[in-house]
């Protein structure tokens, strides 16, 4: 067979020219459906002058030529491939035209089209194959281009209406179960840090999700392709419309930024989309916070509208149970219940907003979903609605309904997306979509808010040891009521951006509270929890054993009603934040400091270092698993040891660590190394010397740990007992058990001063790479002198960088400033670390910090490189 040779050069030459136009057309009003369907059209003409180079219009028997899946749309984003259909009669006419269809597949990309080409009789394209879904989604959005029409459609007409209706319970199955596998893949959520806008739940393909499932439903009750494709997912309030509107404008706009079909909006693509207002109707320069903001309400609408529509499809019965399926009327309402989902009747008015509250009430108790047709109807009724909102005791009885239910955050998120929690509670709106824009915070703002609601109602089925812990306080929250409404206002402050957001909740729930006539004690319960919500978090930053850091907050929290509510507030706030927040060894440092607290508040207060004397309790229990013989020397490890090291160990482990110091005149380091959940525990036990915490912390970091915990501790001997909590960053003793005596024997080293530390960080160094540092956190240093009656606390705001602490505590030492404690935090980028420091057994005069403050700081700058992105003050 005689190969075809396709001449070209010109068509190149057209295809750049035309793109060009393209491109510059988008920069200038930012248009990206436009572009996307420019670009269409632009292929369109290419392919179509090169069908007619090839085919001669009196030789194109049994072959057409189709554009599928996004080009088929004329959704052609600029680098993205072009899926064609060469279909044909027979296998004959395959055979036939095979060098040509070749021929035309390689000048695609001679000219610069990434081809995506498929060839199929129109016996195959009949045939459903389920494991390759795709092409029959692909064959939904199909388009004539080229060749023979009247197998165009025979193709349009009857083959494939009948494959769909023949296959439509498969197709429709497969594709839901396809969009859960995707959706699980990104968490079952549209907040995250960098979204893809194309995989991501809520984006371009979960629009076309919604358009297939709406064109699967419409072809089964029609029998007939709907007239214009897209028809059937328009909405009245056009919100589809214009979440693809701002899609595409932002996909078309990292086509170009990255000259390729890359989908992923970076941290600094969103910067450079704000700048330049991307698919915003204002021109110029946006925050990219707002921009963000804007992306998430509509990838919000477009995820809802997809999820509601998976909803819809049947799930698999018997033959017998068709039969049985009732829809019941709710009673007092214009609405019925239908397999869980709840929908409207025909004809249904509202002219007050009881029945809807009484809807949203069953959903959160029951967990029951709206309809997609009832869904618009409240939407479209909330103007009428708003004009005589519910106040006083009839709202709050309803809202308390809804708050109270196990599935209330579900009714919440469902009220917002409507608009009818706005409607009733408006101080909520300027939270709407909001976003904290660093690398800790996952959620926006409202979004966060019904995760702590869904994290306090969880607790009734506790799964890790600490929830079970904190489910015990639950029951013993009186007004569990008041408690979630608190949740559900505490941070409608931050949509004022002013920076001290608790003040303006305060100000936003009272004026809220005033229209439900709330009694003085119920408005203070409320005002107060929102007013103190960040207090625990705050406290927690000090030593939680410290007496005076207790004693403060205890002063401020007033009563152990308000204590069990601020420490559950404080669990379900952190754990809201990201999934990776709420650490164990954070969540038992909460409950620590809850039991501190509260023993405070009964009178019951440790002393802040342990002496027998004054308490024999422990020293009598220890010396019973001690033989006779080491008793006075159990008793000098005990003496002077602070209560912090004594609470957060059991008994067995300080026997443990007692017995290690007793080895200390045969070997003067002693380690002990154990794993606590998903952390190591390294206890350091040696002669106090200068810059040991700081040798230890940095053989820790040549070996690639995270330290996200350290203690440092002493008796009155002199004996020090650090500890380290830590995480194997490359899982290095988890896949390398014998490892665990090298990184052992290293340590020892390093700490008896036979290995220099800066020997193994230099091994290391080539590792610590900062090139996924995505906000740059300016470091920030604080003292406190009145916080402890025996420490200065030195705070550090640092990037959080590998050797970060043992530059730390290098520096402290250079200045001869004790660590009593230190405690080591991380949230995102950002280090939060704290230390107790003493110079000569007292606090730091004012010229040591003044020193320390200004050699800390260079330190630390040091070892940063020059800042890319913006900067958090």
């Amino acid at each position: 067979m005689t190969p075809v040779v396709l001449a070209v050069d010109d068509l190149r030459d057209q295809y750049l020219r035309e793109m060009a136009l393209v491109r510059q057309t988008y920069e200038r009003t930012g248009d990206g459906t436009a572009a996307i369907r420019r670009r269409s059209a632009v292929v369109d003409r290419i392919l179509i002058e090169m069908w007619r180079r090839v085919f001669p219009a009196s030789a194109q028997p049994g072959i057409a030529l189709l554009a599928l899946g996004g080009y088929g749309r004329k959704d052609l984003f600029p680098y993205s491939d072009i899926d064609v259909l060469f279909a044909f009669t027979d296998e004959k006419s395959e055979a036939q035209h095979h060098e040509t269809v070749r021929s035309l597949i390689q000048s695609m990309w001679d000219i610069g089209l990434r081809a995506s080409p498929t060839s199929r009789t129109i016996k195959e394209i009949g045939r459903f194959d389920p494991n390759n879904l795709e092409f029959t989604l692909a064959t939904l959005d199909r388009r004539f281009l080229a060749g023979q029409f009247q197998l165009y459609q025979q193709l349009h007409q009857s083959i494939l209406p009948g494959l769909v209706m023949s296959e439509w319970n498969t197709i429709a199955q497969k594709l839901g179960e396809v969009a859960r596998v995707r959706h699980a893949k990104f968490g079952n959520t549209i907040f995250h840090l960098e979204p893809n806008l194309k995989d991501c739940p809520g984006g371009l393909r979960d629009y076309h999700l919604a358009v297939w499932f709406a064109l699967l439903f419409h072809l089964r009750e029609t029998k007939e392709w709907p007239r214009q494709r897209g028809g059937v997912f328009q909405s009245a309030r056009g919100d589809a419309e214009a979440a693809f509107d701002f899609l595409a404008a932002a996909r078309c706009f990292l086509h170009f930024r990255h000259g390729r079909d890359d989908n992923t909006l970076d941290w600094q693509s969103q910067d450079e989309a704000a700048a330049q207002s991307i698919g915003l109707e204002t021109r110029g320069t946006a925050d990219p916070a707002y921009w963000m903001r804007t992306y998430y309400r509509h990838a919000r609408i477009v995820y809802r509208r997809a999820a509601l529509l998976m909803e819809h499809l049947p799930a698999p019965v018997s033959f017998y149970k068709q039969f049985r399926r009732r829809r019941t009327p709710i009673a007092g309402t214009d609405f019925v219940l239908d397999q869980g989902r709840i929908d409207i009747l025909p004809g249904a008015q509202f002219s007050d907003a009881s029945a809807i509250l009484r809807i949203f009430a069953l959903m959160a108790t029951h967990g029951y979903t709206l309809s997609q047709s009832a869904e618009d109807r409240i939407t479209d009724a909330i103007p009428a609605l708003a004009i005589h909102v519910p106040e006083g005791p009839y709202l709050w009885n309803s809202l308390r309904e809804v708050l109270l239910g196990p599935h209330a955050a579900h009714a919440l998120r469902t009220m917002h997306a409507l608009g009818v929690l706005e409607m009733l509670i408006p101080e909520f709106h300027g939270i709407d979509a909001l976003v904290i824009r660093d690398s800790y915070h996952r959620y926006t703002v409202d979004e966060h808010t019904f995760l702590t609601i869904d994290n306090v109602h969880a607790l009734r089925q506790p799964s890790q040891d600490y929830e079970h812990r904190l489910a015990q306080l639950l029951p013993e929250i009186d007004r569990l009521d008041l408690f979630l409404l608190s949740l559900l206002l505490h941070d409608t402050g931050k949509g004022r951006r002013n920076g001290e957001h608790a003040s303006a909740s305060v100000e936003l729930a009272a004026s809220f509270l005033a229209r439900l006539d709330f009694d003085a004690e119920e408005r203070d319960t409320v005002l107060k929890l929102i007013r103190l919500h960040l207090e625990m978090s705050l406290a927690m930053r000090r030593d939680i054993f410290d007496m005076e850091n207790v004693r403060a907050f205890a002063d401020k929290v007033g009563n152990p009603s308000i204590l069990k509510m601020l420490t559950l507030m404080t669990y379900a706030d952190i754990k809201a934040v990201n999934p990776d927040a709420l650490t164990p060894w954070k969540a038992e440092n909460l409950w620590q400091f809850y039991m501190a607290t509260a023993n405070f508040m009964d009178r019951s207060v440790d002393q802040i270092r342990y002496h027998s004397a004054i308490d024999p309790t422990l020293l009598n229990r220890i010396r019973s698993m001690v033989a006779p013989t080491q008793y006075d020397a159990l008793h000098r490890f005990l003496e002077g040891l602070p209560q912090r090291y004594l609470q957060t160990r059991l008994p067995e482990h300080i026997r443990n660590h007692f017995l290690l110091a007793t080895q200390l005149d045969t070997d003067p380091v002693q380690l002990d190394l154990r794993p606590v959940r998903q952390l190591f525990d390294l206890t350091v036990i040696a002669r106090d010397r200068s810059r040991l915490f700081a040798d230890v912390a940095g053989a820790l970091a040549a070996w690639g740990m995270n330290i996200v915990k350290a203690g440092a501790f002493s008796n009155d001997e002199g004996v020090i007992v650090d500890s380290f909590q830590f995480t194997d960053t490359f899982r290095t003793l988890e896949l390398n058990p014998t490892e665990k005596d090298r990184f052992l024997a290293s340590i020892h080293d390093v700490v008896a001063q036979k290995t220099a530390v800066e020997q193994l960080l230099g091994s290391r160094r080539h590792l610590n790479s900062r090139s996924s540092v995505k906000v740059e956190v300016t470091t920030r240093l604080s003292f406190d002198t009145e916080s402890s009656t025996h420490s200065t606390l030195l705070q550090v705001v640092a990037q959080d960088l590998p050797g970060l602490l043992r530059q730390i505590a290098l520096t402290l030492s250079t200045h001869e400033c004790n660590i009593e404690v230190a405690l080591i935090d991380t949230e995102g980028e950002t280090a939060i670390d704290v230390f107790y420091l003493t110079s000569q057994g007292a606090k730091l005069p004012p010229e040591i910090q003044q020193n320390l403050a200004t050699e800390l700081t260079e330190a630390l700058d040091s070892m940063r490189q020059p800042a890319r992105l913006h900067t958090i003050n």
